[in-house]
């Protein structure tokens, strides 16, 4: 039985603390919550603290699953590896390059497993749609965006994320993920652009930015990510990959709300196209957002008991936060940003 500590009960830690709560194979040793309370039902009885490193010296867990704000996740991974656990934390790994090394290197000199929380790398249909990207060949033309159109406690959610992270960064990570998974290319040049639209953020911070990425094979990605009430529900979810041989795309015409989170994980079906034809691949049945989830905290459980191998997927969480950096960088200075000793 894995002991597993949970910090952070937002919706990311809620739902991986239920993960954890019903799988057979671990045990819930404590929760920590800034306020000290826990209020779902199935969560009732265990311990929980409000000070995460009296958190790992009392519950002394084998796993510690990281879901806080983004600023805290290299230091409270870091942490937790050197007090013996393994780790989850929910992407971003760290908001800076500097830090995603350091936690990387911490799990390679611990021998602890890191996994980091890119939820697509467990949606079947994710899987499809790379698989099939792949079958093309590159060089790639990846064009892929998440606007979300967010009001009322939705927009509250978006702009305390924006306190430490921008949009571009937060979401980012996950489709740039995928296009790492696609291309081994080493991406060499990131140009960025970005625009504040509310006055209820932060005069440093934008809520609008999109970024380009050229890459050493010449493959080039774009994407695009947008949150607030001032959004468009109009394209707000373009996933497509282009190549020599053909094109796959997500073609989902149930997407009525780019603030439905099932939506943002949801393929529904994939349009092939060659020269010679299209095929349509219709993906019924898909996982909601808590079955992703559990297969996370599952896919976590089993790096630990079957010793897998996580040096590619720790490689490309550096990589992906590395490209989603730079194009906030190049926001901010205006100027693109150049990644030469960025290791693939």
């Amino acid at each position: 039985m894995i002991r597993v500590l949970i910090a952070g009960l937002g919706n990311m830690g809620l739902s991986h603390a239920l993960a954890h709560n019903k799988h057979a194979g671990s045990e819930i040793v404590g929760l920590v919550n800034r306020s000290g309370r826990v209020e779902h039902p199935d969560l009732k009885g265990y311990p929980v603290f409000t000070n995460f490193q009296s958190a790992l010296e009392t519950a002394r867990p084998d796993l510690v699953v990281i879901a806080t704000y983004s600023d805290s996740h290299a230091d409270y991974a870091v942490a937790a590896m050197q007090a013996g656990a393994h780790v989850f934390v929910e992407k971003p790994l760290a908001t800076t390059v500097e830090d995603a090394r350091r936690v990387v290197s911490c799990a390679e000199e611990t021998g602890r497993k890191l996994v980091v929380g890119y939820i697509l790398r467990h949606h079947p249909s994710w899987v499809r749609l790379i698989e099939e990207a792949r079958a093309l060949g590159g060089p790639y033309v990846f064009r892929m965006n998440l606007n979300q159109q967010s009001s009322g406690a939705e927009w509250e959610t978006h702009k305390s994320l924006m306190q430490t992270t921008s949009p571009i960064v937060d979401c980012g990570v996950h489709y740039v993920d995928v296009w790492c998974q696609i291309s081994d290319a080493k991406p060499v040049k990131v140009h960025g652009m970005g625009l504040r639209l509310s006055d209820e953020i932060a005069p440093d911070m934008y809520n609008y930015g999109q970024f380009q990425v050229i890459f050493d094979d010449g493959s080039v990605g774009w994407y695009e990510a947008g949150w607030g009430p001032m959004m468009s529900e109009t394209a707000f979810f373009v996933k497509d990959v282009v190549s020599p041989a053909g094109s796959v795309s997500i073609v989902d015409d149930d997407k009525e709300s780019s603030s439905d989170v099932d939506g943002h994980t949801r393929v529904g079906g994939l349009l092939v196209h060659r020269p010679d034809g299209d095929k349509r691949i219709d993906l019924p049945g898909e996982p909601g957002h808590q079955e992703l989830c559990d297969a996370e905290q599952g896919f976590m459980l089993r790096a630990i008991t079957e010793d897998i191998d996580l040096n590619r997927h720790m490689q490309d969480a550096i990589r992906s936060l590395a490209i989603c950096l730079a194009a906030d960088e190049s926001i901010r200075t205006g100027q693109p940003v150049m990644l030469e000793e960025l290791t693939p």
